[in-house]
């Protein structure tokens, strides 16, 4: 059973920190391509960041220079270094496993003071 499982969210002050972690479970993920999306409360899923096998990223505009995806092929982790976040940054946070339709529950983080 494909599995997806987020952890590290919460309630972070304007310009903090947090790492999420995405770890995948019933199969060999380390030649898909993984990513991080968000979704906003009233607001459509966007992509945050992506990453293939061989460490090649892609960054949505409103994170580039403040969030950092990488990954380790072989635990099947994927992570999230998310920093500087701001109140924009809140939302609900979901790993996906590009090409296979699999999506992680999501992890809620909250920027506020």
């Amino acid at each position: 059973q494909v599995q997806l499982v987020e952890s590290g969210g919460g309630l972070v002050q304007p310009g903090g920190s947090l790492r999420l972690s995405c770890a995948a479970s019933g199969g060999d993920f380390s030649f898909v391509i993984m990513g991080w999306y968000r979704q906003a409360p009233g607001k459509q899923r966007e992509l945050v960041a992506s990453i293939t096998r061989g460490g090649s990223t892609n960054y949505g505009d409103s994170v580039k220079g403040r969030f950092t995806i990488s990954r380790d092929n072989a635990k099947n982790l994927v992570y999230l270094q998310m920093n500087n976040l701001q109140p924009e940054d809140t939302a609900v946070y979901y790993c996906y496993a590009f090409r296979t339709g699999y999506w992680g529950q999501g992890t809620q983080v909250t920027v506020s003071s």
